[in-house]
């Protein structure tokens, strides 16, 4: 074929090597789907406006979904030289139709009509990733209730600090992925606005009607500037920084699970179908899938750079670098939505091993701190309340003790003549759990109440499983 297609610019063909280079249908086929939905909103529209005749309205809406048919069922024949998805659509459809299938792109640029599709496709996959997020948080929920006489050692720098319900761990990671819906919520939001009929930068002579393909098509709005459509990629960048905050949460609790199976920890049981096993030792069980999970995080982070090095210094209305926005988005939908997915399996399957929890649950001194709390409470200034406990701390550690309970009532009353019998009342893991009291703690009333509102948030049935989704 002479020239480009649908062009009358050009005498040569485009050079094979140019099409190898510029093609994008190899990854952007999947927005067929939107693609046609797109075409089918613009063609009713211009029907609306007169710019169709109903009986061309309806060749064109038929010829779409034949054409929609024939690449679900497999039968499509997709060519480098047509270039991108969009192309391959139109130029089926004018080969059905004729002249009438040359009518659809009548007030659309393949700018407008590009950025439409992605959108499209964009807000179907932020409301699945948003589905996985509920039921990770389901299967958090349901993990609390299970665990919910379990006392685990808290930690900061990675050395143990103060004991928290094992209920209180599991829902801060509920309350890190509600922030992460909270995002995900906000960015669909501002990506909700239809681009389509501004064309290729500066709009369109002819009368069409933006709201009626916008209502169409389920966008809350329309965008206002032609311009500003022709550039605009910011959608695509926030929704994968919003992907990547999610890989990192997920990166970080899966370090968390690596080192808690660990001989060294062993504070958790994974389940086997999880875990896989080392080609030369026999006795090894490896966490695998947590360890992707946190290396994958790697990947969308790596998109999020590539998005945000991809915009940096493009002047105003479309340029062809933005083809290269697909396959990073792409990319970071499919990495978390893979890692969201095979989390909840983790969730489901893992369980604390109480009793090896229990053996060291005295050691580190978690009760150090509500210890310090109770000279407070009785006038003691903090710094001097802290000076006198960390002393305590250290003539248990060179003599060899651990526990502050281990020490004499004598002993604590040397330290500080307010340390009287009742502090006793504050020692311990199980009488620091009871001292908390703070909103949002990990006191047990206090964690009572948010299991409680989660349940009813995410309509969790007492004993009921996370599985339904």
């Amino acid at each position: 074929m002479a020239g480009k297609p649908w062009s009358g610019r050009f005498a040569d063909r485009t050079d094979r090597r140019v099409e190898a280079f510029t093609e994008s249908i190899s990854f952007d086929r999947r927005l067929f789907q939107q693609d046609i939905r797109g075409s089918i909103a613009h063609a009713r529209m211009l029907q609306t406006v007169g710019l169709l005749t109903p009986e061309e309205c309806q060749q064109i809406e038929r010829g779409l979904l034949e054409i929609q048919a024939e690449i679900e069922a497999g039968h499509f024949a997709f060519v480098q030289e047509r270039e991108d998805v969009h192309m391959h659509i139109e130029a089926a459809l004018i080969e059905k139709l004729g002249d009438t299938g040359r009518k659809l792109h009548t007030a659309r640029s393949r700018n407008d009509q590009v950025v439409t599709g992605l959108k499209l496709w964009a807000r179907e996959a932020l409301d699945r990733v948003d589905g996985a997020l509920e039921r990770l948080q389901r299967a958090l929920v349901d993990s609390a209730r299970r665990h919910r006489e379990v006392v685990l050692p808290g930690y900061t720098h990675l050395q143990r600090a103060q004991p928290v319900l094992a209920a209180h761990y599991f829902l801060a990671y509920v309350e890190k992925l509600e922030r992460d819906r909270s995002r995900l919520a906000d960015c669909r939001r501002r990506l909700n606005v239809l681009p389509l009929g501004a064309a290729a930068l500066a709009g369109t002579s002819l009368p069409i009607d933006r709201q009626a393909v916008a209502d169409a098509l389920g966008f809350d709005g329309v965008a206002a500037n032609s311009l500003d459509v022709s550039s605009d990629r910011d959608f695509a960048v926030e929704t994968v920084f919003v992907l990547t905050m999610i890989a990192e949460h997920l990166a970080g609790w899966a370090e968390e699970w690596i080192l808690w199976s660990t001989q060294e920890f062993g504070f958790l049981a994974l389940p086997d179908a999880i875990c896989t096993g080392s080609s030369i030792m026999p006795q090894k069980k490896n966490p695998d899938v947590l360890e992707l999970i946190r290396g994958r995080s790697a990947r969308v982070v790596g998109s999020l750079t590539t998005l945000l090095v991809l915009i940096k210094g493009l002047p105003m209305a479309y340029n062809r670098d933005l083809q290269e926005d697909k396959e990073p988005l792409f990319a970071a939908f499919d990495t978390v939505e893979a890692c969201l997915e095979l989390a909840a399996v983790v969730v489901e399957g893992a369980s604390f091993r109480v009793d090896r929890i229990a053996e060291r649950l005295d050691e580190g001194f978690l009760d150090a701190t509500t210890l310090m709390e109770h000279l407070i409470a009785l006038g003691v200034p903090q710094r001097t309340a802290h000076e006198v406990i960390g002393k305590l701390v250290g003539q248990c550690e060179r003599r060899g003790l651990k526990r502050l309970a281990d020490l004499t009532d004598a002993e604590l009353a040397e330290a500080d003549p307010r340390l009287g019998p009742e502090a006793r009342g504050v020692l311990g893991v199980a009488n620091a759990i009871r001292a908390f009291r703070s909103y949002g703690s990990t006191a047990p009333a206090e964690v009572d109440a948010q299991l409680a509102r989660w349940t009813s948030r995410l309509h969790l049935a007492e004993g009921a499983s996370p599985a339904g989704g």
